[in-house]
């Protein structure tokens, strides 16, 4: 082990170190008084009645924990937009559960919110996989309710998707465990099967304030939308529970007698560890980020027995491609090279840089897999694709249309691990978010962004400087630093992966060593759902 290697690993843990003390606190929801108050109230927390449902022991992974992170601070914040939402395993069949956090403006909508319950649906319904909801929310967040109303992919989205799911046959199933109202109380109800627990859970489209206002008609919220009311007059509710573990537990008998599913078929074997040590990681991945490195040696502790079968390994060598297994799983890897290596030609060719060559071969082993029916893991230290006229001459651009075509229409599910830079289109060509992983999650090391950001605060700083020279300012090289300053830093914190976390654009940050966790549950979750398309280029220029 050298300095650097040394130098690299206590980077990459202080990374890790204040990733868990970030999601420490945002696990508090509204924070520990708020807690208190459910448990007074004989609730318990969003977090505690997910633990209590999933199997105990068994692996989970959580979608959009940083979600909201940094945003609404105006409004008192929304740790982890106020919904808790986890993949894991109901007496063994793996499920996602959706649970509304209480704690967070009594579980209020927010817009961030409506993404992240959009996105837990976008899961179940591409991997055909049970959903669970546990509902105790106070409805759409008032003073933003014209950012969740209305659009396409606002609030009412989740009612059409509770009908498209329902005509999928993906069992939905939903506890009533707290406040229900107005539109969000077609959640529950659109499920397959729905229960309210007595004297805490309530579900009505106005409450009694509401009524009174409304009609004149004075009466209690209980009588109005409560237990009794649904479960014995009105027939809405099918279970009335006595308390929130009594609804769980019926949950977990009514998942236990749901049917095996059709599977897609993925190939999987006896898992087997990697033979390196993953803990190694750490060391590998530069603390600089145009350091070089090997993305071999990542893979190799990635990957099962760190076996690793390369595929055109002396070609387009900024794109390494080949099958691997993770936790079993038979898998094709498409990783960027951030090493400088010298082309076919003699040439030199920068590391993390799509050159023609390297698409070509990505675009052909896409296709390799998608005829095999092998899971594609795309692993992400691009730059973008390379530039100038040699490039430009020699069609970069149809090249690089060909990686995006393949991408786009591959009929595999794909999972895109973001471990260094992600800028550009190389995100695009590397499948980012707009190309539909089935999961997407970034190290804690990664970055987000259009292009680097001292490239980018550059160009900014340049444009600025000239607007303040044509305004007559005097501009000395004290004031274009400043501007410089100024902009890197607000562009550092755009493309944090927190920045991008809690927008969505990933699903999680994730310490290294739980990568083939993730991508092991989501290829489980991905064989519930058989592969109809046939994958098809389209029409491409060749």
């Amino acid at each position: 082990m050298d300095i650097n290697f040394n130098k690299n690993e206590d980077h990459n843990k202080l990374l890790i170190t204040d990733l868990k003390q970030k999601f420490a606190k945002i696990k508090l929801g509204g924070g520990e008084k708020r807690i208190e108050k459910l448990h007074n109230e004989g609730k318990m927390t969003a977090r505690e009645r997910i633990d209590y449902l999933l199997d105990a022991n068994a692996k989970n992974i959580e979608i959009g924990g940083f979600v909201g992170y940094g945003m609404y601070e105006e409004h008192g914040g929304c740790p982890s937009g106020g919904v808790v939402v986890k993949i894991g395993y109901i007496k063994g069949k793996q499920c996602v559960v959706v649970a509304n956090d209480a704690t967070v403006k009594a579980g209020a909508w927010f817009p961030i919110t409506a993404k992240k319950n959009l996105r837990a649906q976008e899961i179940a319904m591409e991997n055909r996989l049970p959903i669970i909801y546990l509902v105790d929310s106070a409805g759409v967040y008032l003073p933003l309710q014209d950012e969740i109303f209305p659009d396409k992919e606002h609030f009412g989205r989740i009612f059409r998707n509770n009908a498209q799911m329902s005509s999928m046959g993906i069992t939905q199933i939903a506890a009533v465990m707290g406040s229900c109202v107005a539109g969000g109380a077609y959640l529950p109800i659109m499920s397959d099967e729905a229960m309210i627990v007595d004297k805490t859970g309530s579900i009505f489209l106005a409450g009694s304030y509401l009524v009174k206002a409304a009609i004149g008609e004075a009466i209690d919220n209980e009588t109005l939308g409560g237990a009794t009311t649904h479960c014995e007059i009105s027939g809405v509710t099918d279970y009335k529970a006595k308390d929130d573990k009594d609804a769980l537990d019926r949950i977990k008998n009514i998942v236990s007698k749901i049917g095996n599913f059709d599977k897609a078929g993925f190939n999987r074997e006896k898992s087997q560890k990697p033979a390196f040590d993953e803990k190694e990681i750490y060391g590998i991945l530069p603390k600089a980020r145009n350091e070089q490195y090997d993305m071999n040696e990542i893979i190799k502790r990635l990957v099962d027995n760190s076996e690793f079968d390369t595929y055109k390994d002396g070609y387009g060598q900024t794109i390494i491609t080949g099958y691997a297994r993770i936790d079993g799983w038979a898998v094709g890897i498409v990783a960027n090279q951030r090493t400088v290596l010298k082309s076919k030609t003699g040439e030199m060719q920068f590391g993390g840089v799509i050159y023609s060559d390297s698409a070509d071969k990505a675009t052909r082993f896409i296709a390799n897999c998608n005829q095999k029916k092998i899971p594609l893991v795309f692993i992400q230290d691009v730059t973008g694709f390379m530039v100038g006229s040699k490039s430009e001459h020699g069609g970069i651009i149809k090249d690089g249309a060909k990686m995006v075509n393949a991408v786009a229409n591959s009929v595999v599910p794909k999972f895109t691990v973001i471990v260094g830079n992600s800028y550009g289109a190389g995100n695009y060509a590397m499948c980012g978010k707009a190309y539909d992983p089935r999961l997407i999650f970034a190290w804690p090391s990664a970055e987000l962004a259009v292009m680097g950001g001292t490239q980018a605060a550059k160009v900014l700083a340049q444009i600025e400087t000239s607007s303040l020279k044509a305004k007559g300012e005097t501009v000395d090289e004290v004031k274009e630093k400043e501007v410089f300053d100024k902009i890197k830093a607000r562009y550092d914190e755009q493309v944090s992966p927190y920045y991008a976390a809690s927008r969505l654009w990933t699903d999680a940050i994730v310490d290294p060593l739980d990568t083939r966790t993730w991508i092991s549950m989501g290829i489980e979750a991905a064989n519930h759902s058989p592969i109809e398309k046939k994958f098809n280029m389209g029409v491409l220029q060749v």
